[in-house]
């Protein structure tokens, strides 16, 4: 609703540190790929942009797959002249389409990688079987998915990503873990620590594993600076196991 303020947020996290800048042509649909465009180009050499194609939003939080070739090859050179990029850093399919087999799916993002307009292959929402599909098709370098210390279907696929060196992205949005049932683990560090339970919930993602690469969404930057407060953020071993527990 503020492109201004968002592209502020953007800035931010650069001048912050941030180096990965996540998106997808399917959010705004496209405005999200123009304003990291407009916040972040020309992009310095430490920053990696990453998009997805392959998904339809469809209204009220539904979405549809598209994961035919000729759709995939369109999308990405649309999301190429969006972020006014000669090539994307990371390109993940964004969902496996039930219509179309992956390695089809994926073969088109192959030929977009030998073709230089991607440097490296990313998949979401798949589960270990598909993700195991996927890395018979292509080296795949990242899985993203919503997880968090409050939503955990995907675990079994995070420490299928650390046993073979893929790093799993999980978005959340942190303002969720605001509402963390009253006396569960992320409210009682929570009041103990006197920090938001946002910031938990990142610094516990930070703490899971090695190959979390956290996904916090935010286009205010109130709530933006609240996020990065959690680098600051060291959660005990006795802090972290508690939240694992739950």
């Amino acid at each position: 609703p503020d492109p201004d303020a968002a592209i502020s947020v953007l800035r931010r996290a650069a001048d912050a540190g941030v180096q990965l800048f996540d998106t997808a042509d399917c959010y705004g649909p496209a405005v999200i790929e123009e304003l990291v465009a407009e916040a972040l180009h020309p992009y310095s050499d430490d920053i990696v942009v990453s998009t997805k194609g392959g998904r339809f939003a469809l209204g009220d939080n539904r979405w549809r797959a598209d994961g035919r070739p000729e759709h995939l090859k369109v999308a990405c050179e649309a999301s190429l002249r969006r972020l006014r990029a000669d090539s994307i850093a990371l390109y993940q399919l964004n969902a496996v389409d039930p219509d179309v087999p992956l390695p089809e799916s994926l073969g088109a993002l192959v030929e977009l990688r030998d073709a230089g307009k991607i440097r490296e292959i990313g998949v979401c929402n798949v589960d270990e079987d598909e993700l195991e599909v996927a890395r018979t098709c292509a080296p795949i370098v990242s899985v993203q998915d919503r997880f968090d210390v409050l939503t955990r279907e995907r675990e079994a696929v995070l420490d299928a990503c650390a046993r073979n060196g893929i790093v799993f992205l999980p978005w959340f949005p942190p303002s969720t873990a605001e509402n963390a049932p009253a006396g569960s683990a992320l409210q009682r560090i929570s009041t103990r620590r006197d920090v938001p339970a946002s910031q938990v919930a990142l610094a516990w993602l930070l703490a899971r594993s090695p190959w979390v690469l956290p996904l916090p969404g935010s286009a205010e930057q109130k709530r933006y600076e609240l996020d990065l407060a959690a680098l600051d953020l060291e959660l005990t071993d006795d802090e972290v196991a508690e939240l694992t527990v739950g």
